[in-house]
């Protein structure tokens, strides 16, 4: 089998076209949460906070230096204001997927098998049950 050929099995495979198609949705709705997370969900947390914009905190460790002109010196800081808003993110995403994954698996919950008949009693004891009945009358 040539390596072409291979690879058009490969990647004709159902779960890799399914990989796929879930990469591409899950790129979207990460903008998506981004978005709602930026421009919804933290500015009324701010303006509670005190009109704090979480996206702006950062903690300095070197100032920038602006008085050479020919070497600047950037800012070096952590921004930590970044990984709440990142974080917050996350807790969004995480949720939705566990309410998707819920609904998908009531929807597809397969009913429980009815119980197995009993096993086929064997000749010799129905013999048995008969002549025991017989004997009652």
């Amino acid at each position: 089998m040539g390596m072409v050929s291979e690879f058009k099995e490969f990647a004709m495979r159902g779960n890799v076209i399914d990989l796929a198609v879930g990469v591409v949705i899950g790129g979207a709705f990460g903008k998506i949460v981004s978005s709602l997370v930026d421009k919804i969900i933290m500015p009324p947390i701010g303006m509670l906070t005190g009109g704090i914009d979480f996206s702006q905190l950062k903690w300095v460790l070197k100032a920038a230096d602006d008085s050479d002109p020919k070497h600047k010196i950037a800012e070096v800081a952590i921004s930590y204001g970044d990984f709440i808003n990142t974080l917050i993110q996350f807790l969004i995403i995480a949720f939705a997927i566990f309410v998707v994954v819920k609904a998908i698996n009531r929807i597809s919950r397969k009913p429980e098998p009815a119980p197995a008949p009993p096993p086929p009693t064997p000749e010799d004891v129905l013999l048995l049950r008969e002549i025991r009945d017989s004997l009652k009358r």
